[in-house]
């Protein structure tokens, strides 16, 4: 059984996150452990190209969210922003179904311009966090090309698609990683997992947020060797979700929507799993599968509740 070396002054954190879920949660672990002592290892399944650019909207979400610079209603996105450029692009004939604000823009153009100067994505996004004022390290999954699709009968749409413009309408037969069989670990994200004290699993999506950091190779098999303790938080409370379709693609996979299917997507890695109070009754059968249970209140509607998952996440890493 994994245990935590405890003779370091500092604790070293790695956190496995997708998008607006994970960010909240981020929120409150940054003000538990130092940003210096966090490392997050985040989901580029979602990096798609629009209008010409390469956007990646898990890594944006999560340097806006802990910038402090997010719009707090939608989760995504510059608080205050505008969208002239985007009305314009609509003007000259643009599928405009993907919003993007025009300070976020902004972004986006300088990934892109430094992306095709011949920079690697790890490099670019090192860039942003720092312009941002963070020093948390934020390492995407993969420096190469990986993105996420879904199958709706012969159909195959990238999630963006199938997520934002047709709202998770269509039923999905199946879920692929575009590029995984070729996709390596971004500098830094294996030696990461491997020298952490704890890591953290954030409420994402498991299929398609945490899935798609999973599906590059090398990162399961981190997980396991790690002698860390590995600890994750539910993000399906009462069999649905918070934010998101996870609910939906479980359902859709064959998965049990509940914690317990988290537990056992994650299971060969996980040692402890957070979940909701309300799924109390769901323990036994979570700690049958080797995972010890944790039971608390998971939703995060203050700062506070956010700092108070954080402590009881990093005191578990710690046991």
């Amino acid at each position: 059984m994994k245990r935590l070396l405890l003779s370091r002054v500092t604790l070293l954190i790695v956190a496995l996150a997708g998008g607006v879920g994970a960010a909240r949660f981020l929120q409150g672990l940054v003000q538990v452990v130092p940003q210096s002592q966090v490392t997050i290892i985040g989901n580029v399944g979602d990096d798609t190209k629009f209008y010409g650019l390469h956007i990646s909207p898990d890594l944006d979400i999560v340097a806006y969210t802990l910038a402090g610079l997010v719009d707090p209603l939608k989760g995504w996105g510059f608080k205050g922003d505008t969208f002239h450029s985007l009305k314009t692009l609509q003007r000259y004939g643009c599928h405009t179904w993907f919003n993007l604000g025009d300070r976020d823009l902004a972004t986006h153009l300088y990934r892109t311009e430094q992306l095709l100067q011949g920079k690697k994505l790890s490099a670019v996004t090192a860039d942003i966090v720092s312009s941002l004022g963070l020093i948390v390290r934020l390492l995407p999954s993969t420096d190469g090309m990986l993105q996420t699709y879904v199958s709706s009968g012969n159909r195959r749409m990238h999630f963006q698609e199938y997520m934002v413009r047709f709202q998770t309408k269509p039923r999905v037969s199946g879920v692929f990683f575009k590029g995984a069989g070729s996709a390596r670990p971004a500098p830094k994200v294996i030696q990461s997992i491997i020298e952490a004290d704890g890591i953290i699993v954030c409420p994402s999506n498991p299929i398609v947020s945490i899935g798609a950091i999973l599906a590059v190779r090398g990162i399961r098999s981190a997980l396991r060797r790690t002698r860390a303790l590995v600890v994750g938080i539910s993000p399906i409370v009462g069999g649905k979700t918070v934010k998101g379709p996870a609910d939906k693609l479980m359902k859709a996979l064959s998965i049990e929507c509940s914690a317990v299917g988290v537990a056992t997507l994650y299971r060969d890695f996980l040692d402890t799993l957070i979940i909701d109070q309300v799924d109390r009754k769901l323990a036994p059968r979570i700690r049958s599968l080797g995972v010890k249970p944790v039971v608390t209140r998971t939703l995060m509607k203050t700062l506070t509740d956010k700092v108070r998952l954080a402590r009881i996440a990093v005191s578990e890493v710690e046991r």
